[in-house]
């Protein structure tokens, strides 16, 4: 006997059966390698990868997309002038155990439920330069780089109303030296085809007060090498926004990808001296070969 869905939920299992061939491509195409406060929203790396298992289980052994991309993003987090930087997209994944990207580093899939997934990876924080901006960083003091732990989980609610939620905690061992969170939720938007698939949805970043004193703190010996007030952070709400992406499928292989996100911080990270403007906008235009 079929089984018999609504009209809404035929409407999304006609358009997740013929987006399966593009919704590898949701996953993390991010030139710039992801730093502990990520230029895009913490999900817009991994993308739509999970809903791979819940519409289209047979998935290759084997999936690789390469290409180039250009990314505009402030100065450093917090800044008010911006910055455009080319960079490579990398992104390998070998059936849904493993993954190798740019932006969510190298990682195992510890857990693969039908709807949900949950994971650990290793990565990196590029840190932060006074060089980056010398007129607003001048007398702070470098940031080293430094690895990065993070635990991650995402679930899809159902077939039906495709919404993925996701959270991931992570630890940066040594540089900023500390913890941050990220929780959000996206979902495909109507008007998507099988040459055109769109995602949207918000995220918010957490962070302790190690970390928070790290980046967005002013030390009394840094106030006096940089003229600002001596400022002391404390942990919380550090940002929240919206984000936004899109790719088109060319021919088989290629493809061009678009993601866009828009932050503003909160809390000490808001209110601290080093940060100009409190609104940040990333955007990133891509290029793409999958094989």
């Amino acid at each position: 006997m079929s089984v018999q869905y609504p009209a809404g939920a035929r409407h999304w299992l006609r358009l997740f059966r013929c987006l399966s061939i593009v919704l590898c491509l949701a996953a993390s195409r991010v030139a710039v390698a992801q730093t502990t406060q990520s230029p895009l929203l913490e999900w817009q790396y991994p993308g739509g990868t999970i809903l791979e298992r819940v519409y289209e289980p047979n998935l290759p052994e084997w999936r690789v997309v390469l290409g180039g991309a250009v990314v505009t993003l402030p100065l450093y987090e917090g800044a008010s002038r911006y910055r455009i930087e080319p960079g490579p997209v990398i992104d390998i994944r070998y059936k849904d155990i493993a993954f190798a990207t740019v932006g969510e580093g190298i990682g195992y899939n510890f857990w693969r439920g039908e709807k949900s997934q949950a994971g650990i990876s290793l990565g990196y924080d590029l840190g932060r330069k006074m060089s980056d901006d010398y007129r607003e960083l001048r007398g702070l003091g470098d940031i080293s780089a430094a690895p990065v732990v993070k635990i991650f989980g995402t679930m899809v609610v159902s077939k039906r109303f495709p919404l993925v939620l996701r959270a991931d905690v992570r630890r940066i061992m040594g540089g900023a030296d500390g913890t941050v969170g990220d929780v959000g939720f996206f979902m495909p938007l109507p008007g998507s085809s099988k040459k055109f698939v769109m995602f949207a949805g918000p995220s918010a970043m957490f962070a302790d007060g190690r970390y928070e004193r790290r980046e967005f703190g002013v030390s009394p010996t840094q106030s006096v090498a940089s003229g600002l007030p001596v400022y002391f952070a404390h942990s919380g709400l550090e940002s929240a926004g919206f984000g936004f992406s899109a790719t088109r499928l060319i021919t088989d292989h290629w493809l061009v990808n678009t993601d866009m996100a828009a932050k503003r911080m909160f809390g000490s990270a808001g209110d601290s001296p080093i940060t100009r403007a409190r609104v940040q906008i990333i955007g990133e235009l891509s290029s793409e070969y999958r094989w």
